[in-house]
């Protein structure tokens, strides 16, 4: 009780202005003359147009929290409209991919390219399934779009698949239009070459070259690409021919292999005949 004794003694100024001002309120809200209304009228008139004015001007902190928070959303929604496209384009690929299961009369197991080399003479993929799923070397590798390459080597649980864009890589091929077959392989670039093909064959841009029955690693009637460029070859004779992949190696994520095992009649008849000759 002292206490606020001594905080009233030394703050009575401001006690005193403070308890006038009160009782000056006080008398004028009581009072009912004509003059004290019209004051009071006023008053409360200046207070509201002030209050409104003041209501217009921007509350700077207000309006730096409300930009962090707007910021921050437009963040969150971009990130979410990145996942969204992200996963219709992985729904997209699935459809694809699925659409070829159904469609296949092959024995295909699916796997994730979990390594890929493609800038070099030899480009190969590493695929995140091995012999414990069924793939081994010389197995076809195939997309929805597509030939990708065969398999050569496996471990347990990885294998690494030679594709198209290799030196070493051929397959026996063919026009879809007119059935007349060569070799596909390559040399360098983004396409590859359909090779043995006579200048007296009827090969024209933009047909289509699939796998052919000739051989004992890919299944026959698998897309290859198109052809996008043909030409005579000075002193041979044989066409030049470009093939453009049916695949986008750069951008390939998902493939099958198709679980088939090699006829060994077949081989060992072959080569036994290849060794005559």
């Amino acid at each position: 009780m002292q206490r606020l004794v001594d905080i009233l003694l030394a703050f009575k100024e401001y006690v005193v202005l403070t308890f006038l001002i009160v009782v000056s309120i006080i008398l004028l809200n009581s009072n009912d003359n004509s003059q004290i209304r019209a004051i009071r009228s006023y008053t409360v008139g200046f207070f509201g147009v002030t209050q409104d004015f003041i209501s217009i001007v921007p509350n700077v902190f207000a309006l730096k929290r409300e930009n962090e928070i707007l910021r921050q959303l437009s963040v969150n929604l971009s990130d979410e409209v990145n996942r969204l496209r992200e996963a219709r384009l992985e729904n997209m690929r699935l459809r694809e991919i699925i659409g070829l299961k159904e469609k296949t009369i092959f024995k295909l197991v699916a796997g994730e390219i979990v390594g890929k080399n493609i800038h070099l003479l030899r480009n190969t993929i590493t695929l995140n399934i091995g012999e414990a799923d069924g793939a081994k070397p010389d197995m076809a590798i195939i997309s929805e779009h597509g030939l990708v390459g065969k398999l050569i080597a496996a471990s347990d649980h990885y294998s690494v698949g030679q594709i198209m864009l290799n030196k070493d890589f051929r397959s026996s091929a063919k026009i879809q239009r007119n059935r007349v077959d060569g070799i596909i392989s390559w040399s360098g670039g983004e396409i590859v070459n359909l090779e043995n093909i006579s200048k007296m064959q009827d090969v024209k841009e933009g047909d289509v070259v699939t796998t052919s029955e000739y051989s004992t690693i890919f299944p026959p009637d698998v897309k290859i690409g198109y052809v996008s460029k043909v030409s005579d070859q000075p002193g041979s004779l044989f066409k030049n021919i470009e093939v453009t992949p049916s695949v986008e190696f750069s951008s390939l994520e998902q493939v099958f292999v198709v679980i088939a095992s090699v006829d060994s009649e077949r081989v060992a008849l072959e080569n036994k005949i290849a060794r005559k000759k």
